[in-house]
């Protein structure tokens, strides 16, 4: 907005002899701001729709600079939308990954030491890439997800519990695969808190509960 405006104001005193009109067109009547404003938007959306073009030596450069920063936005807009909803995609599978596994099973005690192993190690991974996205693309946060069965901020409180219980278990694998986990989240506690929350002295499942809450939403807990 703040370019087309800019340009605008540049070409509005010169609409009257700075531009060629098209046919049809007369010059003493298209001279107004709406018409600055209207060659702008053409200029940064690159239409070239070529009924008023410009015709003095530095408007001719001008102009194709502000359609080159138009195609820019543009490109850098659908980039931003192409990367920002793979990340919200990440995180909603997180936290409905987590849903379904409390609904499952209560606890990783109640399953096979091999497939406590499996699920702790693969959660940190996830969690890992969550907290990852959080750092690159801090705008993510401040999507927030209705129900709390794919809301991260309500489910992440239950993978806090996971890791409690998987740090417990008296197999060794399972307790490594469980430390991995819980630093994973103490990790994405971190950022949450740093770039986002500002707590003081804060553990990490006490900025859960922030966060759950800036979201609308209460910490789901086992």
């Amino acid at each position: 907005m703040l370019i087309v405006l800019g340009w605008t104001l540049m070409y509005w005193p010169h609409l009257a002899h700075g531009f060629s009109y098209a046919q049809g067109l007369e010059p003493t009547v298209r001279n107004d701001f709406l018409d600055a404003l209207y060659i702008s938007l053409v200029m940064v959306a690159t239409l070239g729709l070529g009924d008023i073009v410009p015709v003095e030596g530095w408007l001719r450069v001008v102009a194709p600079l502000q359609a080159l920063i138009g195609f820019a936005l543009l490109t850098a807009l659908v980039s931003w939308v192409s990367q920002i909803y793979p990340a919200l995609t990440r995180r909603r599978v997180l936290a409905l990954r987590l849903a379904s596994l409390r609904d499952a099973a209560q606890s990783v005690g109640q399953l096979t030491p091999a497939l406590a192993v499996d699920l702790t190690t693969s959660l940190a991974v996830e969690v890992t890439r969550v907290r990852v996205d959080f750092a690159q693309r801090a705008e993510t946060y401040y999507f927030r997800d209705g129900e709390d069965r794919s809301s991260l901020a309500a489910m992440i409180g239950f993978a806090s519990d996971l890791a409690a219980q998987g740090q417990a278990s008296p197999s060794v694998d399972l307790r490594v695969s469980a430390a991995m986990l819980s630093h994973t989240l103490e990790d994405l506690a971190a950022v949450l808190n740093r770039q986002f929350l500002h707590l003081r002295h804060a553990t990490p499942i006490e900025i859960f509960h922030a966060y759950a809450t800036d979201h609308g939403h209460t910490l789901v807990r086992s």
